[in-house]
This record gives structure tokens, C-alpha cells and sequence, in this order.
């Protein structure tokens, strides 16, 4: 039977309730730290933001009516529809156009995503799609975004989770693809997606902090909880990102540590002997975001290229958020999205994301901004849950009780970060 559709979200008045000055972070990482590979560690999210325009650029910067911004093929979202925006809607039941591939058909998902094959029978999730309250979306077009990114290349950088709307474009472009015209491989921190008849990459860079850290191992950094940046060392991770025609940015799971983070002022990150201060969270962001504008302006012409940066990822544990009556319940068993109009998720305000429009709003750098935070959030049932490849051995405790192991922060495939996409495909041709 139809799942009921999810009711809208709130107004826009609602929106503009600030949230505290306050990182009231460690009610919120009890939970991160006994879910998930070690690979992200995150948060049960509540933040309000102050700012919903999808493109950021200073006024003062700002090009002139007629200036085509590089992949734009139509009109912007605000044009077709009396001012859309395209991150305030619903989400609506689509037997008929989703999911947008199967599972099975995209060979390319990681274990770790790969729900259904590890025993999820439920197929629902799968089954909706984002409708904006003023305007529709374009669908998706692979044959476009193909010939587009003919001789180019495509790169996300971040996280896990931007890892997954690496993979969730690869899935999307895969099956319009000649067989044995396509390859991926790994090298490092470097994950490349090639179509070969359109000489095209697709690639993911790890780089969680955006900064040189001691999380930089791709493999080995799933128990590092002590995170420590090297500051003003964007350019040790930039060298990798030079060349891209469209950059996807994401960073912010992993900063959520604590009130303080500590940085490397001298020395290597293995010396038993190093200089480290330590400075606000929220300061050490915002140095981070500093440093990606700064090298955004000097490496990305705006006049060929596109720069994005996605909003913060929910996550879904505590159910008792949502009205759940589960002790210690979870996104463990959830089939069925949030259907509060009003939710926002836990009460632990996460300002860092706040840092970001400080930082984008003073730089005379183009970029735009994904917000799939909100739309995300009504998303309870569509997290991998406990269907996934365990990266350890589970205690028999954890397997009498599947909410201690379920991870609430990244999601199946295909799934959520398919729509993801779909802003982002929205945003680079009809921006």
C-alpha cells in the first residue's frame, strides 16, 4: 500500500529563528560514538539556518543580468516559478519514475550501501521524490550531463557522505553507459569514475576536514576520535582538486568533536614532540572554510567552472525525537519518513554551520550552496540502518539488540542522495 505523503515543512517565518551561540556538542556524539565505521563521526542534528539562498555571491560581485553562469542550459528554478526555492517543498509517493536505478543493475555501490542485498525487504524508501513547493525539478538527464562533462572532470570532496553522492551520480550516469565503457579505481584518497567514450571522470577525493589532518587515511581512520588540522595547509589536499570543471564540497561530520579542536602549529602528526594549540570548534571551521574559498579564488575560473557545497547530513538517533516510544530506539525498524511538519530534529544546536555563511558572504567567490538539510531530515527510513557490511565483528550484545549497531548516518542507495543529485543536476544547468 501507498505510504501517506509527507505533510510540508513549516514556513518560511519558522526559518528564521536564529540558533544559540552555543556548540552543545556532547549530548549530541554519545550515540556517534558507538554507531558507524569510526568513518564519520556525527550528530543528531537540529539546526535552523539563517540563510536558504542557494547561491552565494556578495552583491558587489555579482554578475550582470545577462551572464551565463558555465553548464547553464535554462532558465533558473527562481525564473520558472515566481521565485522557487527549490529546498522548501514535500516529499510525494512516485511509484512510476523511482527509484531511479536498481540496486542490482549499479555495480559500483559499496558494501556498505547495499541494503537490499544485505537483507532489507522493505523497498519504500526508494519510492519518493522531492516536489518544491513553487516549481518541479528537471529530471535528471544523464545523456546531458554526459555530453556536458565530455573531456572534463567532476569531483567531490569530503566525507563518507559525500562519498555516497559520489557513488549515487556514478549509479545515475552508469546505466546509460555502453558495457565495459566504464571503470572505477582507487588509489589513496582518490576514487576515479571514468566514461570512457566521453573521455569524462567522476571522482571523490577523502579530505573530511578539507585541511591536512590526522584523518587523512582513507582506510585507517575509522577509531580516530583525537582529531587534530594543520592550519593554512588547504593546498596539501588542493593539489588533488586542480583541474576539476565542477567542484562538490562537503565538510562538517567530522568537526563535530567537542568545544575545542586542536591544531598542529609545528611539527608532524606521528612526533611524539608537537606544537598544538587549541582553539573553539567553530573558529577551527571557520579557518578550514577560509582556506577553501581562499584556494577556490586563486584555482577556479567562474567563467568555466562551478563550485558547490553541500549542507550538513542528518542523522536519525533518537527516535524519541520524533515521537518514538522505543527506549534507546533509533532509525533501527523505520520504514516510514517524519511526517511532522514542524520537526527539526534534536534540541543540540549545531552553530559551526552558521560559520559558512560568515565565510561565503564576505568572499568575492561564486558558489553554491546544496541545502539538503531540512528536506533530508523528514528521512528517518531511508538510513542503511543494520544493512550493511559490518567493518567488525559484532559482540553477541550487539546482535541481541540491533538498535546498538544501526547506523543512522549514512544512507541506502538507491535512495535520499539520488535527490541530492537532482539539486545539484537542477543547480548546474538551470541555476
Amino acid at each position: 500500500m501507498k505510504p501517506p505523503e509527507s505533510s510540508s515543512p513549516p514556513s518560511s517565518a519558522a526559518l528564521r529563528r536564529l540558533t544559540p551561540h552555543l556548540f552543545t556538542i556532547l549530548s549530541c556524539t554519545l550515540f556517534a560514538a558507538i554507531i558507524l565505521y569510526g568513518a564519520d563521526f556525527s550528530f543528531i542534528f537540529g539546526t535552523q539556518f539563517r540563510f536558504y539562498r542557494p547561491y552565494l555571491r556578495p552583491s558587489s560581485s555579482s554578475p550582470p543580468p545577462s551572464t551565463k553562469l558555465p553548464f547553464a542550459v535554462g532558465e533558473a528554478a527562481a525564473d520558472r516559478g515566481a521565485g522557487c526555492d527549490v529546498f522548501s517543498g514535500r516529499w510525494v509517493w512516485d511509484d512510476d519514475h523511482r527509484p531511479l536505478y536498481e540496486e542490482s543493475e549499479c555495480p559500483y555501490i559499496q558494501p556498505q550501501m547495499t541494503c537490499q542485498a544485505h537483507g532489507r525487504r522493505d523497498t519504500d524508501y526508494q519510492h519518493w521524490r522531492w516536489q518544491p513547493h513553487g516549481c518541479s525539478l528537471p529530471s535528471f538527464n544523464a545523456t546531458l550531463m554526459l555530453e556536458n562533462l565530455r573531456d572534463k572532470k567532476m569531483m567531490f570532496v569530503g566525507d563518507s557522505l559525500n562519498g555516497g553522492q559520489f557513488i549515487s551520480m556514478v549509479c545515475l550516469l552508469h546505466k546509460n553507459l555502453p558495457h565495459r565503457a566504464t571503470s572505477l579505481t582507487s588509489n589513496g584518497s582518490l576514487t576515479v569514475f571514468r566514461a570512457k567514450d566521453y573521455n569524462a571522470t567522476i571522482e571523490f577525493y577523502w579530505a573530511p576536514l578539507l585541511l591536512e589532518s590526522n584523518c587523512d587515511n582513507a582506510v585507517a581512520h575509522k577509531e580516530i576520535w583525537d582529531r587534530i588540522v594543520r592550519n593554512d595547509s588547504i593546498n596539501k589536499h588542493g593539489e588533488h582538486w586542480r583541474g576539476a570543471d565542477i567542484l562538490v564540497f562537503n565538510s562538517y561530520a567530522w568537526w563535530v568533536n567537542g568545544l575545542k579542536f586542536k591544531i598542529l602549529k609545528r611539527g608532524r602528526f606521528e612526533d611524539g614532540k608537537k606544537e598544538i594549540v587549541e582553539m573553539p570548534t567553530e573558529k577551527a571551521y571557520g579557518m578550514a572554510m577560509e582556506g577553501m574559498m581562499q584556494w577556490v579564488k586563486e584555482n577556479m575560473d567562474p567563467s568555466k567552472t562551478r563550485v558547490f557545497f553541500m549542507s550538513m547530513s542528518p542523522t536519525h538517533g533518537d527516535s524519541k525525537e520524533w515521537g518514538g516510544n522505543a527506549k534507546n530506539g533509533n532509525c533501527y525498524n523505520e520504514t516510514r519518513m517524519i511526517e511532522d511538519p514542524n520537526y527539526w530534529g534534536s534540541d543540540c544546536r549545531k552553530n559551526v554551520m552558521s560559520v559558512i555563511e560568515e565565510v561565503i558572504g564576505k568572499w568575492k567567490v561564486p558558489i553554491t550552496f546544496l541545502n539538503i538539510t531540512r528536506l533530508s531530515g523528514y528521512r528517518k527510513d531511508a538510513h542503511v540502518s543494520i544493512y550493511k557490511e559490518q567493518w567488525r565483528a559484532l559482540t553477541l550484545k550487539q546482535l541481541a539488540n540491533p538498535a546498538s549497531y544501526s547506523d543512522c548516518v549514512h544512507w541506502c542507495l538507491p535512495g535520499l542522495q539520488d535527490t541530492w543529485n537532482e539539486l545539484l543536476f537542477a543547480k548546474l544547468f538551470y541555476p
